[in-house]
């Protein structure tokens, strides 16, 4: 068995490597023809029933009406009451024939089989389910709680509340041949410092449902969707004051909104929006170390040292 190993080890490593040279650019070329064939054929959402978790603000909140206007039936589910009524009323107005929301905390696994069953007693099917639901916290893995399960939270909203709720709802997006939007983040792939388990949740995401994709084949859609810095609550009043990339460009969320309901309506396996993060990816697949020194030394020592200074 090591003998074929080692043979493996000389043999597969360097042909694969050759191989690629030639196959990625005839693969990206026949993907760009693909691209342009499925925008063609995007699917028309009109009439369609939408249910988006975590949408009274942010992406989920403008995902609501970016679906609205294309005259989606919109089922919308978040904590904050009041905040989800004036996003249901907006969504209203701005085309959606008929919305409903059902307050829920996608953690409880009760809440996420009592939204989906709402949704299909109220419209009797379901063809989108977007999990958007998410929460972070910024903080050094030696800062935290010593009571590491205070930070289960993380995990229960960002992961499984995405895995609850389409495990609730896969018999009916099975019987429409929907789609499932997972709202997961650059994080998953960026080794970003003092983001330690929401990089981790968001990393548990894209594995799950890339999974989940070679599972269902092409019952049912799923696009993974990881954005970079977008306007949200979370960037304003988490991300930004305690990683300190003040000067790091902002997406608009009304714009990744858009990205994300038109890749959804393409069928697109992946979305990185805004489109150039893309770039941040590779160079951390091709150059991990590299990219690691700069976090530590930009992120990490020079916080550390800033902070030394104030005291």
């Amino acid at each position: 068995m090591e003998l074929i190993h080692n043979l493996l080890n000389a043999i597969f490593v360097p042909s694969a490597f050759v191989a690629l040279i030639f196959f990625v650019p005839t693969y990206y070329f026949i993907k760009f023809l693909w691209f342009i064939k499925r925008s063609q054929r995007a699917e028309n959402v009109a009439g369609k029933v939408v249910l988006i978790t975590g949408a009274s603000s942010g992406i989920g909140e403008n995902l609501a009406y970016e679906y609205a206007r294309r005259g989606a039936r919109l089922a919308l589910v978040a904590r904050r009451e009041d905040r989800l009524r004036a996003v249901l009323e907006n969504a209203r107005r701005l085309g959606s024939p008929d919305a409903t929301m059902i307050c829920a905390d996608v953690s409880k696994i009760e809440d996420c089989e009592r939204f989906i069953h709402h949704t299909l007693d109220h419209f009797g099917q379901l063809d989108h389910l977007v999990n958007n639901a998410g929460i972070l916290q910024c903080k050094l893995f030696q800062d935290m709680s010593p009571r590491l399960s205070d930070l289960a939270p993380i995990l229960d909203v960002n992961f499984w509340g995405s895995v609850y709720a389409t495990h609730f709802a896969i018999p009916y997006l099975r019987k429409s041949r929907g789609r499932i939007v997972v709202i997961s983040s650059l994080a998953a792939w960026y080794p970003t410092p003092k983001m330690s388990f929401y990089n981790a949740s968001k990393a548990a995401l894209n594995s799950f449902f890339a999974t989940l994709r070679a599972e269902f084949g092409p019952d049912i859609g799923i696009t993974i969707v990881t954005p970079g810095v977008i306007q949200s609550e979370m960037v304003q009043n988490q991300f930004k004051p305690e990683i300190g990339v003040n000067g790091m460009p902002i997406q608009s969320t009304e714009s990744c909104a858009k990205a994300i309901v038109d890749s959804a309506c393409r069928g697109d396996l992946h979305l990185t929006e805004p489109f150039w993060a893309r770039s941040l990816v590779w160079i951390q697949m091709f150059c991990p170390v590299l990219v690691e020194w700069f976090l530590y030394n930009f992120l990490v020592k020079r916080s550390a040292g800033a902070a030394q200074k104030k005291a």
